[in-house]
C-alpha cells in the first residue's frame, strides 16, 4: 500500500488536506470572489456602470492604457539591457564569475519601497547624475529594468548555458555568418526561456505599485495605484472592485498567452553541461564583450543601492550617522521609525507561522497526490502569485466586513502577507519532499509506525531544511510588502514600507535622509534573511 496515500486517508491526513482548502479558500478565494460580485452588482443587480466610469472617466482611462503602455516597453526594455548579461554570465567563464550571478539577484529580491527610494535619491534632486526624473515615466521604466533583470539573466541564462554551442558552430561551418547563425539556431531555441522571463516581468510590471506610488505618484498612475486611490481616497469602492476584475483579467490574458507561446516553442534539443559550455575569452573581442557587458552590468546594478546608501549618510555637516540616530530617537511628528521597525519584525513573525503551516499541508497533499489532481491543486496554490498584492488587500477590505467586522483588526496584516508568502513555502518543500525515497516511508511501515508517526520521523526531518528556507522567504516577503498594507494598515501600526512612504511624501530634506536610512536598514534586513536562506540552501538543498 502506498504510504503517502494512506496518510492522506487517515485522519491526520484529512485535516492536512482541509489546512490548504480553508486557509486559501477563506484567506484568498473569498476575498477575490468579494471582488467581482462587489464590481459587477449594486443591491443584488448587475450594474456595469462602474465599467462603464472606466471608459469614460479620463484618470481611470489612463491608469488602464499607462498599465499596460508601460508594463508592454518595461518588458521589452528588461529583454534588450538584461540578455547581454544572460550571454555572458552563460557563455563565458571568469574570475568572479558566481559572485556576480548572486550579486545581479539582489535587486530582484528587495522592496519595491527600497527601489522606490533608491531611485528616488538618483534620479531626484541633489543625486550624482543632477537631474530630476521624479513624477516621470522614465524614471519607472528604468526602475522596473533594475528590479526585473535578473528575471531575465536567471531564467534565459540558465537555459543558454545548457545549449550546445557545436549547434551554431555547425551553420558557421556551413557559410552563415555569425548573426545569421545566432538568429536562425540559437534564438529560436531560446524562444520558450526568453517567453517564460517576458511574461514574469510582465506580470511584475503589469501589477507595479511601490515603485510606481513613488517615483510616478498619481501623475503616472498604473491600475494597481488606481485601485488604492479610488479605495482609499476617493472612497469609490465600486470603481476599485471594477478595477481590480481588469487588472486580474489582464493577469490572466498574459498567463493564457505565456501557455500558448510556451507550447508552440518549446523543442526537444541535446543539451550539455554548463561546465562544458561556459570558455573563458581568449580574442580581443571577447574581452571586450565581457568586460564591458559586466562594467555595465555592476554601473547599472549598483548605482542605485550605492546612491541610497550614500545618500542616507549625507548631512548638512557631511556624512554621518545623523538620519539613522534620529531613526533610533524616533524624532519626527510624521510617524515613528523604530515603531514601524518593531511593528514590521511582528507582523513578519506573525505571518511565518500561517505561511509554513499552509505550505507545509499544501505541500505534503500535492507530494500524495499525483496526477490530475495534484497538478490542479498545486495551480490553484499559486494563484497568489499571479494576483497583485493590492488586489489581494482591497479584497480583505470588502469581504471581512461580516457577520463581524475584522477590517480594523491588525492581525489581518499578517494573514494578507501569508497569503502573499504562502506559495514560496510551497514551491521549497514540494521538491524535496517529492524527492523522499518511498522505500524509507515502507520500511518504517513495515516496523508498525502509523502514517502520521512516519511522517513526523521520517519525512519531517528531511524537509525541516526546505521549511526553514520557506520560512526565510515568507519573513522576507513579509518585511518587504507594501501592496496589501497599504490598504489594511492602521496610522498608529506603521511597517517599514508604509513609513518610507509617509516619509518620502513630506517636505524637508531631514524627512528624506529618514526615509533613505529606513530604506537601508530595511534593505539590510532583507540581504541578512536572503543570505541566511542561500546558506541553507547550499548547505543541504541544492538549487531548486
Amino acid at each position: 500500500m502506498d504510504r503517502g496515500r494512506s496518510l492522506l486517508r487517515s485522519g491526520a491526513g484529512r485535516w492536512l488536506v482541509a489546512v490548504p482548502l480553508v486557509f486559501f479558500g477563506l484567506f484568498f478565494a473569498y476575498p477575490l470572489v468579494r471582488v467581482v460580485l462587489r464590481s459587477l452588482s449594486l443591491d443584488g443587480q448587475l450594474d456595469l456602470s462602474p465599467f462603464v466610469e472606466i471608459a469614460t472617466k479620463g484618470s481611470l482611462r489612463r491608469a488602464a492604457w499607462f498599465t499596460l503602455w508601460q508594463a508592454t516597453v518595461s518588458t521589452a526594455a528588461t529583454l534588450l539591457f538584461a540578455l547581454p548579461g544572460a550571454y555572458v554570465l552563460s557563455r563565458y567563464s571568469f574570475f568572479g564569475r558566481r559572485l556576480l550571478r548572486a550579486a545581479v539577484t539582489v535587486p530582484f529580491v528587495l522592496p519595491t519601497v527600497v527601489v522606490g527610494a533608491a531611485y528616488l535619491a538618483l534620479l531626484g534632486p541633489g543625486g550624482p547624475l543632477g537631474v530630476d526624473l521624479r513624477q516621470t515615466a522614465w524614471a519607472i521604466l528604468i526602475a522596473h529594468v533594475f528590479f526585473n533583470y535578473a528575471v531575465v539573466v536567471r531564467i534565459v541564462g540558465s537555459f543558454w548555458e545548457l545549449i550546445d554551442p557545436r549547434l551554431e558552430e555547425a551553420a558557421r561551418a556551413l557559410g552563415a555568418n555569425r548573426a545569421r547563425a545566432f538568429l536562425g539556431v540559437t534564438l529560436p531555441l531560446l524562444l520558450p526561456p526568453i517567453a517564460a522571463a517576458a511574461s514574469i516581468v510582465f506580470l511584475f510590471t503589469f501589477t507595479s505599485f511601490g515603485v510606481v506610488l513613488i517615483l510616478g505618484g498619481f501623475s503616472y498612475a498604473t491600475i494597481e495605484v488606481a485601485v488604492w486611490r479610488e479605495a482609499t481616497i476617493n472612497l469609490d469602492l465600486a470603481a476599485s472592485a471594477a478595477l481590480a476584475l481588469v487588472q486580474m483579467a489582464g493577469v490572466a490574458t498574459a498567463l493564457w498567452a505565456y501557455t500558448r507561446l510556451q507550447q508552440r516553442h518549446a523543442r526537444r534539443l541535446p543539451l550539455r553541461s554548463s561546465s562544458t559550455v561556459a570558455r573563458r575569452p581568449s580574442t580581443p573581442g571577447q574581452y571586450l564583450v565581457v568586460g564591458g557587458t559586466i562594467a555595465s552590468m555592476v554601473l547599472y546594478l549598483g548605482a542605485p543601492i550605492g546612491t541610497l546608501v550614500w545618500r542616507s549618510l549625507r548631512t548638512a555637516a557631511g556624512p554621518g550617522l545623523d538620519h539613522y540616530a534620529s531613526l533610533a530617537s524616533g524624532s519626527t511628528s510624521f510617524v515613528d521609525p523604530a515603531e514601524s521597525i518593531f511593528n514590521s519584525l511582528w507582523f513578519a513573525a506573525a505571518a511565518v507561522v500561517p505561511a509554513v503551516a499552509a505550505g507545509l499541508a499544501s505541500a505534503v497533499v500535492i507530494a500524495r497526490r499525483p496526477g490530475r489532481l495534484g497538478a490542479r491543486l498545486d495551480t490553484f496554490l499559486m494563484l497568489p502569485l499571479g494576483t497583485s498584492a493590492v488586489t489581494i488587500g482591497f479584497g480583505f477590505l470588502v469581504a471581512f466586513d461580516w457577520p463581524v467586522d475584522l477590517r480594523t483588526s491588525i492581525w489581518l496584516i499578517p494573514m494578507a502577507h501569508a497569503v502573499v508568502a504562502a506559495p514560496f513555502v510551497i514551491r521549497t518543500v514540494t521538491p524535496v519532499l517529492r524527492s523522499v525515497q518511498p522505500r524509507l516511508r515502507e520500511a518504517a511501515a513495515i516496523l508498525g509506525a502509523s502514517p502520521r508517526r512516519v511522517f513526523r520521523e521520517v519525512e519531517l526531518p528531511i524537509i525541516s531544511r526546505a521549511a526553514l528556507v520557506g520560512a526565510g522567504f515568507a519573513a522576507a516577503v513579509s518585511l518587504g510588502e507594501f501592496g496589501a498594507t497599504a490598504f489594511l494598515i492602521r496610522p498608529g501600526r506603521p511597517t517599514i514600507p508604509t513609513a518610507i512612504f509617509r516619509l518620502l511624501g513630506q517636505p524637508g530634506a531631514a524627512n528624506l535622509g529618514q526615509a533613505l536610512a529606513l530604506s537601508t536598514v530595511l534593505m539590510l534586513l532583507t540581504t541578512v534573511i536572503i543570505m541566511a536562506i542561500d546558506r541553507y540552501r547550499v548547505a543541504g538543498l541544492g538549487d531548486f
